[in-house]
């Protein structure tokens, strides 16, 4: 008898783990909600794009008369990389894609600030998407 027992227990064990796991899986992907800090930090960085950008780069990031589209496909991911907006925005930029003159060096940002622009652009690139 205590035979039989320990053999349906261990037929139901497997059960029972399976089952736990799941409800800790689904528990754990049930808070996939982005957490404050991403969402102040996506806000952060239009508000600062708005405030140091905007101007020569446009709202929408589309350009103006004194400064380029950050949609023109050159400024794609594999053209210029995250490291070249990095260095655009602290050291400026010599005139290369566009006929606007130098970039100035943007002043007063600290590097948490420029790294909130560039996650701001990137996702707004991803999702408007590039000109041809």
């Amino acid at each position: 008898m205590c035979q039989h027992r320990r053999r349906g227990w261990s037929r139901g064990l497997p059960i029972l783990v399976a089952a736990v796991i799941a409800i800790t899986v689904s528990n754990c992907s049930s808070n996939t909600a982005s957490p404050p800090e991403s969402a102040d930090a996506g806000r952060a960085g239009a508000d600062i794009y708005a405030s140091a950008c905007a101007s020569c780069h446009g709202e929408q990031l589309e350009g103006t008369d004194k400064g380029p589209s950050q949609l023109s496909i050159v400024y794609e991911p594999n053209h210029h990389s995250d490291d070249s907006y990095r260095s655009a925005i602290t050291n400026g930029a010599q005139q290369h894609h566009w006929p606007f003159g130098d970039m100035p060096a943007i002043e007063g940002l600290s590097e948490d600030d420029v790294e909130s622009v560039i996650a701001f652009i990137r996702s707004e690139q991803e999702r408007i998407g590039f000109d041809s």
